[in-house]
């Protein structure tokens, strides 16, 4: 429980969770002042009759109350929170997901939000258009069944699948699509109603083909258009049904059979090309398998993913997906972890590592120990997080809604009144009202509102599949106009843990730099600490044999002593050799300065008094990262700079190993936030790459702040715009590109779509462009856009600057990043 949560609870209650006769439900609580609000509010609503048990966190403004269903229920549980002086709100009923197919514009998602939402018994409905799912809350205490909304959905012409929380619906084939026959069909309508009308027979026949093509192809959108009236918005269902009806009663049969087929066949292969920008979130879903073999009582038994438990022991044969997050605790294998982090090249595993739902098993069995369950997996942080991005607005896609609210609505006006008058004063009034409908065709900005987002969709998916989690539109622009990058150091430029870079003998020899590090180890053995823990992998590594140490005794931060063969053996940094009286002389105190200035950290050791040798330990820097910055300057990143809590030596080294332009060392992490707003007002936008809690006030201040994701701890996660989902930084310079190519193509959708626009405004007001032209420009532009924002997804050149480099892996869970005699990076 954190610091700020106060519990309050019965001598008999077990904490807050809900046993088999309770009901554990958490709420919002407004006007709490202070944590002994929180402690009052705990203590008077356990005093209330039915209540178990109560937690209120005073940090997330939050009650959790455990009840007995059968004495209390959630409202009186919220009316005892607002009679002890609080405000909340009463829970709502579990958010249902579905899927949607068929949605093509943002004014279509709009508009199956308000159908829903007006719906009896939903709370709140939200469509992600991005995603292409839909979101609803049932009223509070209420139930809601799913084919209520699926209906709704279908009457607004679009199909919904619940999402059963472990899959997406499956694709279906492109013959076997329900949309493409009803246009299919309207289409022959048309043309034999063309042909025979240049054929001797009867003037009603193709008339009657025509209006059969109209009312097949055009049903959909009708209907669509109906309910969007209902939930009063003018889309583009609208201005297509009004135009298509207004040219068949002015006697244009064949013209408005002509406007419904192109916009009937235009909007699905446009919803079509949609779902495809859509289907990162369909892949990585599907990433996880659908059952599992776990291990009860002895006996295995298949059980579905979902059903899984932190704590269950899961068997994972060769070839097979692993299905939730876990520890290995039995077998080795070789783990194909490309398609949550990007790398190219599979990971081994044995007892004691992590693994992650949805990689791959090699070809090894493995017994795996589940530590999450499957709605809390990194697979499914990574699709939420996806979907959310998907569904956010970048800066270019606000500034284009805005205008498009305001677009329609003025052409509307002018088309009604472009009608109006040429009705009341022209000699021929339906050529003015065929201009009018003309004009309500290309009052629909399609092209133009999904000019910004298809690309966004994209750019992310494309990002998704290579290892790099981007949270938002607004994060992917940024990204692209950044001229500087911080990094943190330790963990990030480093790789986060110490090793032993060099020793020194006083008296020199091999032989005795041996005898120098087995009596470290001898010491260090005892030591928690990770710098000793370095000498002793390095005496491991060497074959160096240690003698037993015994009367352990360390002074934290300074260094360590113990009884190694009848002698006092001393391992420590510099000062505190000085401190204690050892005496550091010659060549050796020369070669300990130079260590020192080298930016390693020097550790003397002494016997009984006298120095009798020194081993350098340095955090060395990542392989490729030096190459990662090359690349970022090809990019067009112009400044970058290592931000360090360590000394000024420490970080210069490391900065000149990588070949960063600046060192900003002795950062304490309080004060990195305002390192990156120095850095902003002297070099422009900024990216900041980290991985620490330390580092999340940088990350927030940063224009993108970029966490290293699976290593990453999950404050750097929360706070940062994008995660790099594996330990190697050579997919950032890949993300600087991405997003100038995405700013690049989405100011060629909206340019393109601004043109046409205008174009046709002009023909169609002087009556240069009939309906057909209309809907073959809006229906053309639109399809021109989405195709243009999908190369992202696969343009070979973009594909190539994400691919991850071959990097060396290790096993198991790095050591903490620390150093004696600095601070904490």
């Amino acid at each position: 429980m954190s610091a700020s949560e106060t519990l309050a609870r019965p001598e008999s209650a077990v904490g807050t969770t809900a046993g088999p006769a309770t009901v554990e439900t958490t709420l919002p609580v407004r006007g709490l002042d202070c944590a002994v609000c929180a402690e009052t509010l705990a203590a008077g609503l356990l005093g209330t009759p039915g209540i178990a048990a109560a937690s209120v966190n005073f940090g997330a403004a939050t009650a959790k109350v455990v009840f007995d269903p059968a004495r209390t229920d959630p409202d009186r549980v919220v009316a005892r929170i607002r009679a002890l002086g609080y405000e909340t709100d009463a829970p709502a009923g579990e958010t249902l997901l579905f899927d949607l197919r068929g949605m093509d514009c943002g004014d279509c998602a709009r508009s199956v939000e308000k159908t829903v939402a007006a719906l009896p018994g939903v709370a709140l409905a939200a469509v992600n258009f991005g995603a292409a799912t839909l979101a609803v809350t049932p009223s509070p205490g209420g139930r809601l069944a799913t084919g209520v909304v699926t209906g709704a959905v279908a009457r607004a012409g679009y199909e919904a699948t619940l999402r059963d929380g472990a899959r997406t619906a499956a694709r279906i084939p492109l013959w076997r699509e329900r949309r493409l026959w009803p246009v299919a069909v309207a289409a022959a309508l048309w043309l034999a109603a063309t042909l025979l009308g240049e054929a001797d027979v009867h003037p009603r026949l193709p008339v009657a083909l025509f209006a059969a093509a109209i009312g097949l192809g055009g049903w959909p959108f009708a209907r669509a258009g109906l309910q969007a009236v209902r939930a009063r918005r003018l889309d583009m269902n609208v201005l297509m049904t009004v135009s298509a009806l207004g040219a068949a009663v002015l006697g244009e049969w064949g013209e408005g059979a002509m406007v419904v087929v192109l916009f009937a066949f235009g909007s699905t292969l446009q919803a079509l090309t949609l779902d495809r920008t859509r289907g990162a979130i369909r892949a990585l879903m599907d990433l996880s398998p659908p059952l599992a073999t776990v291990l009860r009582n002895g006996v295995e038994e298949i059980v579905p993913t979902a059903a899984l438990r932190p704590g269950d022991s899961v068997r994972v044969r060769p070839g097979e997906r692993l299905p939730a997050d876990g520890t290995v605790t039995t077998g080795a294998s070789a783990v194909d972890q490309s398609a949550i982090t990007g790398e190219s090249i599979p990971v081994d595993r044995a007892p004691g590592d992590a693994v992650y739902a949805g990689t791959v098993n090699g070809q090894g069995s493995l017994r795996v120990a589940v530590t999450a369950p499957a709605a809390d997996s990194t697979l499914a942080q990574i699709i939420h997080l996806v979907e959310e991005a998907q569904g956010s607005k970048a800066p270019s896609q606000a500034t284009v809604d805005r205008f498009a609210a305001v677009y329609t609505p003025v052409v509307i006006a002018v088309a009604g009144l472009l009608a109006l008058g040429g009705w009341l004063v022209a000699d021929d009034p339906r050529a003015w009202v065929y201009r009018a409908l003309t004009l309500l065709v290309i009052a629909c900005p399609c092209a133009l509102v999904i000019s910004t987002p298809v690309a966004i969709v994209s750019a992310i998916g494309a990002a998704t599949r290579r290892g790099v989690l981007v949270k938002g539109g607004a994060a992917l622009e940024a990204a692209g106009s950044a001229r500087s990058v911080a990094f943190d150091k330790t963990g990030t430029l480093t790789e986060g843990r110490p090793r032993v870079v060099a020793v020194v003998a006083a008296d020199g020899g091999a032989a005795v730099e041996r005898e120098v590090v087995a009596l470290a180890a001898a010491v260090e053995a005892l030591s928690e600490h990770p710098l000793g823990r370095a000498v002793v992998a390095f005496a491991r590594h060497e074959g160096i044999a240690w003698p037993e140490a015994y009367e352990f005794a360390a002074e934290p931060g300074r260094g360590a002593r113990a009884i190694v063969d009848g002698r006092t053996v001393a391992v420590g940094s510099g000062r505190w050799a000085s401190d204690t009286g050892v005496l550091v002389a010659g060549p050796l105190a020369e070669r300990v300065a130079r260590i020192g200035v080298a930016g390693q950290t020097p550790l003397v050791v002494a016997v009984d008094g006298a120095a009798v040798g020194a081993i350098a330990v340095a955090d060395t820097p990542r392989a490729g990262a030096a190459a990662a910055i090359a690349a970022l300057r090809d990019a067009g990143i112009r400044h970058v700079a290592v931000v360090t809590g360590d000394t000024r030596a420490t970080g210069a080294a490391v900065a000149a190993a990588v070949g960063a332009d600046e060192t900003l060392a002795e950062t304490l992490p309080a004060d990195k936030a305002a390192v990156v707003a120095a850095l902003r007002a002297t070099h422009g936008p900024v990216l900041m790459v980290g991985d620490g809690v330390n580092d999340a006030p940088a990350l927030v201040a940063a224009d993108v702040g970029i966490a290293m994701g699976l290593r990453g701890t999950d404050v750097a996660l929360e706070a940062a715009d994008m995660a790099l989902m594996r330990d190697d930084l050579s997919a950032l310079p890949g993300v600087v590109r991405l997003s100038r190519r995405t700013t690049r193509i989405i100011r060629q959708n909206i340019a393109l779509s601004l043109v046409v626009k205008v174009a046709a405004l002009a023909l169609a007001a002087t009556g240069l462009v009939g309906l057909w032209g209309a809907v073959l420009a809006d229906m053309g532009t639109s399809l021109l856009v989405t195709l243009n924002g999908m190369r992202l997804a696969r343009d070979e050149r973009e594909r190539g600057s994400l691919t991850p480099r071959p990097a060396t892996h290790s096993a198991g869970t790095p050591p903490p990043r620390q150093e004696r005699g600095s601070a904490a990076d």
